[in-house]
């Protein structure tokens, strides 16, 4: 048999079969048939195994075309293209429905009822941990260098460098739950309940900046700044808390006490009238449950309690590992936000 031939022949073999296994056009026609008698039968099973392929696209596109109708369950943040409401399902168990106390839906996706708490604001500002151990000395001074550019970038402009201070402030807690996590699955061993304690800093963290973004939006080039910030710093305390995790939670203590004084200045521009002491937005009452007629300066008294509580969370588990033991055998101080 000749070349051409033989060309010819497998042609004239393939032509059939091609346009019914590669074609999606013929796929969105069995399916919205909804027949499955019609790609079911001999002819799938002789065709050999590259129909495998074919089959189960189909049946993922037929379960997608029959999935139920779900009733709106209050989820505003769905839209279809007409505008209306559109419940996100998975496999078809809609979302629960979620009221507050007084029976008004639950707005925020981004945090539940039950995780939200009111903030202990009986704390000391002034605190500070002196750096008397060459670590300690090391971990202050790496912060103290750290924060004069931002100063001198962001001045007395408050929200913005609010901002990006929470973007910053919520990496370690991540960082140092995932590596404990990875710790616990290693060496198969509980942790104490240090892993969700780190999680619950950065959330609370992230939720910090969530609420300065309901009151300020960054510019172009601070969320550059951010990208540039976030990058070398999330690199830098993975690398140092692989290497010693007790510095790296020195040097989260020392940032949390810059943190507190930064809120504080922050609290007498509201209280002198250079920063406008705005309505408190609604994320922050629900959240901190704080007083409906709350203001800006309610909100940020909150949140320097929490980075208090955050420097003193670090500070502790430093201090742990400084004497010879692990962070498993203290129990974290979980919902110490």
């Amino acid at each position: 048999m000749s070349r051409r031939a033989a060309m010819q022949m497998s042609r004239f073999l393939v032509r059939p079969t091609r346009q019914r296994l590669f074609s999606t056009n013929i796929s969105k026609i069995v399916v919205s048939s909804n027949n499955a008698s019609n790609i079911s039968g001999p002819r799938f099973t002789n065709s050999g195994i590259l129909e495998v392929r074919y089959w189960s696209s189909i049946a993922g596109e037929e379960k997608q075309m029959q999935a139920p109708k779900l009733e709106n369950s209050g989820n505003e943040n769905a839209t279809d293209q007409g505008g209306n409401a559109v419940v996100s399902s998975y496999w078809g168990v809609a979302p629960p429905k979620i009221s507050k106390e007084d029976g008004s839906p639950w707005r925020w996706n981004c945090f539940r009822p039950w995780e939200t708490y009111k903030a202990d604001t009986s704390i000391d500002v002034k605190k500070h941990h002196e750096a008397n151990a060459f670590m300690d000395k090391f971990a202050y001074w790496t912060v103290q260098t750290l924060k004069y550019p931002t100063y001198l970038f962001f001045q007395r402009r408050h929200m913005c460098h609010a901002m990006l201070l929470e973007t910053v402030a919520a990496v370690p807690g991540m960082v140092g739950g995932m590596l404990l996590h990875l710790k616990s699955l290693r060496r198969f061993e509980h942790t104490g309940g240090w892993i969700k304690a780190l999680l619950e800093e950065a959330e609370n963290e992230r939720m910090h900046l969530m609420t300065f973004l309901e009151l300020s939006q960054p510019k172009w080039y601070e969320r550059a700044l951010v990208f540039a910030v976030q990058g070398v710093f999330f690199n830098a305390y993975f690398i140092a808390y692989v290497i010693s995790p007790k510095l790296a939670h020195r040097i989260v203590g020392y940032l949390e006490e810059e943190a507190v004084n930064s809120y504080t200045e922050f609290l007498i521009d509201l209280e002198n009238g250079v920063v406008e002491n705005k309505p408190a937005p609604a994320i922050a009452i629900d959240y901190w449950r704080l007083p409906p007629d709350s203001t800006l300066k309610d909100v940020v008294t909150v949140i320097r309690a929490d980075e208090a509580h955050h420097r003193d969370l670090n500070h502790f588990a430093s201090d742990i590992q400084c004497q010879g033991h692990e962070l498993k055998e203290y129990p974290a101080p979980l919902g110490y936000h």
